[in-house]
């Protein structure tokens, strides 16, 4: 019997590899036949140019099943079903990506097989893109790839050296060694950093009702929250997301509790917080609700209407008085004195560390798929330069898993 320690890196995994036209096709021959030798079973896709710079014939012989170029087979009409390619596979590599491709991926076009596939693939998705420098240094090309990454999709780094123009630069589409190390990576299984661990996330904003009609509430869209509840779960945490109202799916592996209110968030997340390792609120909660709420719908009147508000219940303060050594993570969005109000909050609410952003930062704060932050902790600050949100919640879990790891 074959060892563990023996066995392929990609033993029994479906990797579907995608070719479009470029001439680093080429190298698709020895990427398929890496990926064979390291275990896995491999299906090829490619789009119609693509057969001008390598043959079907080739790949697949290589990949030892026929190849995919069209919807349906012309001599008998059988269906390549893109929806049946990406639940069949395990990884969709695309190797190489040209930049005409990866714009149709970014932009959802989907006018071949290739890409059909990638927008059913339910599979983990990357790219090896290859192109002249120029091409890949357009700020078009750029915002393709920082698109499809904020979406989840892996790029395999280009390398640098001579093109096929003659020119010297980055473009040249990464070795089919190194490709093969990536997809390993991808697909292995690790130990989860935050195996066992119960942590609750409070994300989004809550409502403060006025009457049956109207409400006060702020413009958080939940996006940081849920993008942390969704790395928290990946590492292996059992995560409890207390959400206010939000249109966002839930991620994967998470438990979802839906509230209203300020009070209502209050209620539950001290439930769940005394069966929790830890917390992280990234909720936005209102810190006044009116005293009152109207049972019918407040009419418009000649003059003035004024609300009176009363303090809403501190939840991360009351948690933070009952942590002890348990996790306690904050949010602090400013306008100003941004660094002071932080550190302010820091101490008064007993957080761990606590994740400053300012509205005054390009591409940070509400609604956006980016977020500009400052991580703060009683031993200093570390300062991160715009990233995706996910990006973002991936730094606050690492930092967290630190935290448990001590």
């Amino acid at each position: 019997m074959t060892s563990p320690e023996t066995c392929p890196p990609l033993a029994g995994r479906h990797i579907l590899l995608g070719i479009t036209g470029s001439i680093a096709a080429y190298k698709a021959a020895m990427l398929c036949r890496l990926l064979k030798t390291a275990g896995a079973e491999v299906r090829v896709v490619m789009t119609p140019l693509a057969k001008q710079f390598i043959t079907p014939l080739t790949m697949a012989t290589l990949s030892k099943n026929p190849i995919l170029v069209e919807f349906f087979d012309p001599e008998n009409g059988a269906w390549n079903s893109h929806v049946s390619l990406g639940e069949w596979a395990d990884c969709y590599l695309i190797a190489p990506a040209t930049a005409n491709t990866l714009a149709k991926m970014a932009c959802g076009i989907a006018d071949n097989l290739l890409l059909t596939t990638y927008l059913s693939a339910r599979c983990p998705v990357a790219v090896a893109p290859a192109m002249d420098l120029d091409m890949y240094a357009h700020e078009a090309t750029q915002q393709n790839l920082r698109t499809l990454a904020r979406r989840g999709v892996r790029i395999v780094e280009p390398g640098e050296g001579e093109l096929a123009s003659g020119l010297q630069g980055k473009g040249r589409m990464a070795e089919p060694d190194a490709i093969v190390a990536f997809v390993s990576d991808l697909l292995c299984e690790k130990k989860k950093s935050l195996q066992g661990k119960r942590l609750i996330v409070t994300a989004g904003a809550t409502i403060e009702a006025i009457d049956p009609v109207r409400f006060i509430s702020n413009h958080s869209s939940g996006k940081m929250g849920y993008a942390i509840a969704g790395e928290l779960a990946a590492r292996g945490a059992c995560v409890k997301l207390v959400t206010g109202r939000t249109s966002l799916p839930t991620p994967a592996g998470v438990e979802r509790v839906d509230v209203l209110s300020a009070a209502e968030m209050y209620e539950a997340a001290v439930q769940a917080f005394d069966g929790a390792d830890g917390a992280v609120m990234c909720a936005a909660v209102a810190d006044y609700t009116p005293d009152r709420v109207s049972e019918t719908k407040i009419k418009k009147c000649d003059g003035d209407m004024y609300i009176p508000l009363r303090r809403t219940r501190d939840i991360a303060a009351e948690l933070g008085a009952r942590k002890g050594s348990r996790l306690l993570v904050g949010f602090a969005l400013e306008t100003h004195d941004e660094q002071a109000h932080a550190e302010a909050k820091l101490e008064k609410k007993n957080f761990d560390f606590i994740v400053l952003n300012s509205l005054r930062d390009a591409g940070a704060g509400f609604r956006g798929d980016t977020n500009k932050v400052t991580l703060i902790d009683a031993a200093g600050r570390e300062e991160l330069p715009l990233l995706s949100k996910r990006e973002v919640a991936g730094r606050i879990a690492e930092r967290i898993a630190k935290f448990f790891a001590q």
